[in-house]
Formats: structure tokens, sequence, C-alpha cells
């Protein structure tokens, strides 16, 4: 079969090349019509159906639905769906890509290109295993369709209402997520969830302007302000002090914690990856790493800007301070509850002067682990990877609209995809291994089969 594989996706490269070149950055709005108009044309040049959906009395930016049918042995009865995003990151800092960031260019078995990764190679995988079994059998072994987006790098801030509006042309049996890779020892990580996401602003004013420095014995500091607001909200031991933040968890399951259990984790290996200084946050925690990667929400403070940041010295009191706060969420959490105890806190220690902005929100999602689907797809990988290289997680620690799906599609959800841990998703050099993306439609090709029986 692997021969088989490399001779389509080779067959398919100036495809999935001509769709990397496009430079579809959301959160710029950079060609995001041509890219839209050329994956409805791939699904429908490989026999799918395509259609540009619009959003009903809005200016949403549209999603791409793709259909194809089973063939005539296939099993009509059965529907996988495949989610993807057409949109990637902005290239920047673009003096550290080695290559042209959107022309792609192989190197020592790598293919390098922004968006790659995150999320382009995925869906040509997908469509190189729909055109094997059209070449192989005439036909799918199940009904497929496609939801690609283009707003996932920037929170999907529209999936909700596409789906409310669309429930019925996207119903199916199951959702195969847009990514997933190998960890650092080559094992297959298949992710059932994703945490979710409330990201906010903070900001404190201290005073009409900057003000000359010897002042500060008498008028207050706006970063000494913030600090200390942030402050106040974690412990020395690094245990999260917001009253009522660790209540919202929804404690997991017994079948959730024997998942757990069997994923491997190397705490070397992620502190070498990261190149990680310093002890673990979870040393002086009552849960290990695992479990906070998986189980437990986090409180980040993503940025801090105030005062003078130079070169060379700036005697100035700054007048303003602000920060950026990153809170990821588990199941019992939702963004609205942790900005409510995020405001209570700031109130109740005396910082009712610092305004809290929410800026983006995204639910948690956990599929059902004894989802007979998690099995499948399973089982599949295993034919690919082999038994020993699967690792079935509970959920990734990222974040995705998976919740949305799950609310409006009921469908069971597994992540799996082409890239590896190393592959620099969001970063320069973004990139995928070959070996790896033939492995990913290896994967799908046995999925289908599998699915459709």
């Amino acid at each position: 079969m692997l021969e088989n594989v490399k001779q389509i996706a080779e067959k398919n490269r100036a495809l999935l090349e001509e769709y990397l070149r496009l430079e579809s950055v959301s959160a710029q709005g950079r060609q995001m019509i041509e890219t839209a108009e050329m994956v409805a044309r791939i699904i429908e040049d490989k026999g799918g159906q395509a259609e540009i959906l619009h959003l009903a009395d809005t200016a949403a930016p549209p999603i791409v639905y793709g259909e194809f049918l089973a063939g005539p042995g296939g099993n009509a009865e059965k529907t996988l769906l495949f989610y993807n995003h057409y949109d990637v990151q902005p290239e920047d800092p673009i003096d550290e890509w080695e290559t042209d960031p959107f022309v792609p260019t192989e190197r020592e078995g790598k293919l390098y290109c922004r968006g790659v990764s995150d999320n382009k190679a995925n869906f040509i995988a997908r469509i190189n295993a729909i055109e094997y079994w059209s070449e192989q059998t005439g036909g799918l072994p199940c009904n497929v369709k496609f939801l690609l987006e283009r707003e996932e790098e920037i929170g999907s801030p529209h999936i909700n209402a596409y789906l409310a509006q669309y429930a019925g042309k996207f119903a199916a049996d199951a959702c195969i997520w847009e990514s997933g890779g190998k960890d650092a020892a080559e094992r297959m990580e298949l992710s059932c969830g994703v945490k979710g996401i409330a990201y906010f602003d903070l900001a404190v004013r201290t005073a009409a302007t900057d003000i000359h420095s010897s002042n500060a014995a008498v008028i207050d500091n706006a970063a000494w302000r913030l600090t200390q607001a942030l402050a106040s909200m974690r412990n020395a031991d690094n245990e999260i002090l917001i009253d009522g933040f660790y209540d919202l968890m929804i404690e997991p399951t017994d079948l959730e914690y024997d998942v757990l259990a069997k994923m491997p984790f190397d705490r070397q290996v992620l502190r070498d990856t990261y190149g990680a200084k310093g002890p673990f946050i979870t040393d002086n925690l009552p849960y290990s790493e695992k479990e906070a990667l998986i189980f437990y929400p986090t409180l980040t403070i993503s940025g801090l800007l105030s005062g003078y940041g130079g070169s060379g010295a700036k005697t100035v009191l700054p007048a303003q301070a602000k920060a950026k706060l990153d809170v990821r969420l588990v199941p019992g959490y939702s963004p609205e509850a942790v900005e409510q105890l995020l405001r209570q806190h700031l109130d109740k220690h005396g910082f009712k002067d610092v305004e809290l902005t929410q800026l983006a929100g995204v639910m948690p999602f956990r599929t059902d682990l004894s989802s007979s689907f998690i099995e499948v797809v399973t089982r599949a990988a295993q034919k690919t990877y082999g038994e020993e290289s699967v690792v079935v997680m509970p959920n990734s620690a990222g974040t995705g609209p998976m919740y949305s799906f799950g609310q409006y599609l009921n469908v069971p959800i597994v992540g799996s995809g082409t890239e590896y841990y190393n592959s620099a998703p969001h970063a320069p050099n973004e990139h995928i291994r070959l070996t790896d993306y033939y492995q990913g439609i290896e994967h799908m090709i046995h999925l289908l089969a599998d699915f459709g029986q």
C-alpha cells in the first residue's frame, strides 16, 4: 500500500504546493477568497461536491462544504466528517526563516512552508486517501464530508453560528479533527478533545501621563499596580488563588484516568524540546505533569507592557500598564465564568481600578472515551504505525472549536494528522516530514475502510 500512497502523493504534490503558496493569513485577510475557491475546486476536481457557504445577514467570511458519496460497494449509511481550516498564521518574524515562508521547499526529507503542518497538508492528505479508494475500487467505503473554515487561527468567532445554521448539511456519525502528530518517541498521538481558552486584556492607569521618576516617592506606579494585581492570583507554589477557580473543574472519570495512566510522559524530553530552565511548576503541586497538561486549567501571563523598554536609561514613572492573560479551560469551565471570577478577585483584593476585557473565548471539549469511534481510529492507526506506537489522549493541551461540533452535531471527535512534535507550527521554518505525510495518508485510507464496515 505504501508505494501506492507515495505515487498518489507525488501525483498531487504540485496541488499541495499550489495550495501552500496561497498566503491565507486570516489575521490580515490575505488571499482568503482565492484560497476558499481553490479548496472548493480541489474537492470538485477529485469527484466531490463543493459549496462555499455564507452566514445569513452577516459579513462573516465563508466556509467551504465538501461531500463525497460512498461508492457502489461502500456503506451509504455511514458518514465521516473531516474538519480542516484553510487559514494560517502570519509568517513573522520573517528574518528567522531559512527559506521564503510561502515558497514550498523540500530539504532533507522535510517540506517547509507556512501552514504546511497547520493545517494544509492534512487536508490534502485526506484528499489523497479519497483518491486512493476511487482509484482502487471505484468509490469510497463510506460517505465523507468536509468543513473547512478560515478563522481557526483567530479563534473561530463564527463557527457556532455556521454550525447552528448548517447543522443538517454537516450531519455525520463521527468527525476527524484537523490535526495530530507524533511525539518525540515517534508515537502517533490521537487526541479526543481540547482545552478551551479565555483570553483577557488587563489595563490600569495611575496618572494622565508618564512622569519624572523622582515623583515615585509619592505617586503610584502603574507597572507596580498591575504586577501586584497579577501576583495576587498565584502563590509561590504555583497554586491559583482566585476564589472558586478550582471548584469549576469536573473530576475526570475513572476511564479518563485510566487512559491518562497509559500515556507515556518524559520530563526530560519536554525540558529539552523547549529548552526549559528551572523546576517545573508542578513540582510543588499535588498532581503530576501529565495531569496538569491534560486535566487542569492554567493561568498564564502572555504579555506585559509598561514604561520604557528601549536601550539605555530613561527615568520615568509609568502612567499605564497592560497585560495579556491566557486561561486554558477544562470541562466545567466557561470563558464567562472565568471572567466573573477574575473580576470578583480583582475587586476583593483592592484592584477595582484594573480594567478587565475578554478578547476571546473557546469552550473545552472531551469526547466520551467509551465511544467505539475511538477504537476504530486507533485500530486504523495501529495498522499504519504499529500497535505499540499509538497513544490515545483524553484531550490535547491546546485549543480549538471542538465544543461547537459536539454541541451542534453531537459527534465523537478524534484528532489525527501528519505533523510531528518539532514541526514548528506558528513559528519560523514550519515543516512536516514527508514520511509522516505518507503515513498520515495511509492512516486515513485504513480509517475510511474500517469506518465503513
